[in-house]
């Protein structure tokens, strides 16, 4: 098997890289990379020593979106995840970055972060913080995502596609930290999130991750 996804299953950069390789069905295999205690060797596959990090043979890149990116022109025959057109290309590059720059803070660093990982390293959980990016900064993301969903059930050209992977990888996290969205306030971005939830590819990698988050919140509560 030539590819090889480097990473931790939890992040949702790792989970955006490998939901796109399930869609297109490529089989690779992942090696995880322990973000906290990284092997020296992996600065040279990301020297910003992020994660996730891709080697296809020769070929090491970094950067889940460039690794993406890169995945779907390497196959150009397998089914489209990044747009077809121009302006589907634009408006699923714009929609991942938002979730990875605007969301991810909030739903990964913020929530998922304090109620999950800084307990697991023996740190407290920054309640306050969790807060306030649940009442006062993650609404109006949710506001913006809700209006450019529409009526449609995917967000470009109501295909799904990058824009709904990077999304729903950050709201997952947010689902690890112990929050769901609100589906009275956002129903129809709670309805999409729950679509993508249903698809087989995201089925197999959840039933590993929900498994790892048990253990992790059985070990804090013994």
């Amino acid at each position: 098997m030539s590819l090889i996804v480097y990473g931790a299953p939890l992040s949702p950069f790792v989970r955006k890289v490998r939901l796109f390789l399930a869609e297109k069905g490529v089989p690779y295999q992942l090696e995880n990379i322990n973000p906290f205690d990284q092997p020296e060797w992996y600065a040279d596959l990301n020297p910003l020593r992020r994660i996730p990090a891709l080697r296809d043979g020769d070929v090491s890149l970094a950067d889940s979106s460039v690794i993406c990116h890169y995945l779907e022109d390497r196959d150009p025959d397998l089914a489209p995840l990044c747009g077809e057109s121009a302006v589907a290309r634009a408006r699923i590059n714009w929609l991942e970055k938002y979730a990875d720059y605007e969301v991810a803070p909030l739903a990964t660093f913020t929530v998922f972060r304090n109620r999950l990982l800084r307990p697991m390293l023996g740190k407290p959980c920054d309640e306050a913080a969790v807060q306030d990016a649940l009442l006062e900064k993650l609404p109006q993301h949710f506001d913006y995502l809700e209006g450019c969903l529409g009526e449609h059930e995917f967000f470009v050209d109501n295909r799904f596609s990058l824009a709904d992977i990077a999304i729903a990888s950050q709201l997952v996290n947010m689902q690890h930290g112990g929050e769901n969205l609100d589906a009275q306030r956002w129903p129809r971005l709670a309805a999409h999130f729950q679509r993508v939830l249903q698809r087989p590819a995201l089925q197999e990698v959840l039933n590993g991750e929900r498994a790892m988050v048990g253990k992790i919140r059985a070990r804090l509560s013994a």
